[in-house]
């Protein structure tokens, strides 16, 4: 293919029937060629530069679907047909909603925690929810500042 070909479902390893530039909308493009190596400049959707071997396939245009995220979803049975199609991760309650037999922030007269969000590392499976390990909690406070060279 030349450089400057815009592609799709590129195979990262030769044979594996592609791996790159597959989501809707999304293109890669050939940049340069190698044919001493065998090898090829691709750039991908997310801006990154890969070197592959010559001899990967991959098809030629964009992968159909551009602009799927542009409209909104708008109500929760869209949600709920949009993620039933892919795997069980909708919707997304919180802890703090539930009873005390489901989570261990449950319960209570009000919804609030009761105790510490921050657990230890070797915290027994189901307590460990929340701030697992946390190195510091609260508010990001004085950050780094913008360092100017002088040149």
């Amino acid at each position: 293919m030349p450089e400057g070909t815009v592609i799709c479902g590129v195979e990262e390893k030769l044979g594996d029937r592609g791996k790159l530039a597959k989501a809707s909308g999304n293109y890669a493009t050939v940049i340069a060629h190698n044919t001493d190596t065998h090898k090829t400049r691709v750039k991908l959707p997310s801006g990154a530069k890969k070197t592959l071997c010559s001899n990967n396939r991959a098809m030629v245009g964009i992968v159909a679907g551009g602009g799927r995220i542009d409209k909104p979803i708008l109500k929760a049975s869209r949600s709920y047909h949009k993620y039933k199609a892919k795997r069980h991760c909708w919707p997304i309650v919180r802890g703090v909603t539930m009873n005390p037999v489901d989570h261990p922030h449950g319960g209570g007269n009000h919804q609030h925690i009761g105790k510490p969000s921050t657990v230890k590392r070797g915290t027994p499976p189901g307590r460990k929810v929340g701030l697992i390990a946390a190195r510091r909690t609260g508010r990001l406070r004085g950050g780094k500042g913008v360092i100017h060279k002088d040149d």
